[in-house]
């Protein structure tokens, strides 16, 4: 049964009406981490959109102390292992008032390298802690020119200092990216959410 306002359609079996204005964020898919190793996002990923926008939102990891990290893929591959060069820093201060600093983090930072890219780092797993954030990945699906991504974290680490984490960079090549994959450095993911977003 449609849905109809003064005469006109606006929702009928399930599909919304290509008149009716959606904004200019699309949700194009959520995953869920039940104990999951990875998440991965292997659908949705084209042309039809210049950016997408990934909401990662209380990934919670299993086990105290890692790194929270993604990497992409092309076609149906699934190695996970595209070159990337990046940088990363961030912004910490303690619960204790101490440690507060902004600082370059040359250990999480890529020149050239295939492993994954660190999100954020030392990750605590205490029961009221989580990750939260936002990955951006511009044009995947141009022919002509790298990927670039920038993503935006904010979590406690295993030593309750708050953390906000930045990291960018590209992916230097010039075939379409098609999936993405989120993982914990070690251990799984308790739990959490991720939101994959089209960007008109």
């Amino acid at each position: 049964m449609g849905v109809i306002s003064n005469g006109t359609t606006l929702l009928d079996a399930g599909a919304l009406d290509s008149g009716i204005a959606t904004g200019d964020m699309i949700l194009l898919s959520t995953a869920t981490a039940s104990s999951s190793a990875t998440i991965d996002i292997t659908s949705g990923i084209s042309s039809t959109y210049k950016q997408y926008v990934f909401k990662y939102i209380s990934i919670h990891p299993a086990t105290d102390g890692e790194s929270f990290t993604f990497q992409t893929d092309t076609g149906t591959n699934t190695s996970y292992n595209q070159t990337v060069t990046s940088t990363f820093f961030q912004v910490i201060h303690g619960e204790n008032d101490g440690n507060a600093e902004l600082s370059y983090n040359t250990g999480n930072d890529h020149a050239q390298q295939s492993s994954f890219q660190i999100i954020t780092e030392l990750a605590s797993s205490d029961a009221d802690h989580g990750i939260s954030g936002t990955l951006h990945l511009f044009d995947p699906s141009n022919a002509t020119f790298v990927k670039h991504f920038n993503t935006n974290s904010q979590y406690t680490d295993a030593n309750n200092k708050s953390m906000n984490t930045y990291a960018a960079g590209y992916f230097n090549t010039t075939t379409a990216l098609t999936r993405v994959r989120f993982k914990m450095s070690s251990g799984n993911i308790d739990s959490g959410t991720i939101k994959m977003y089209g960007i008109k």
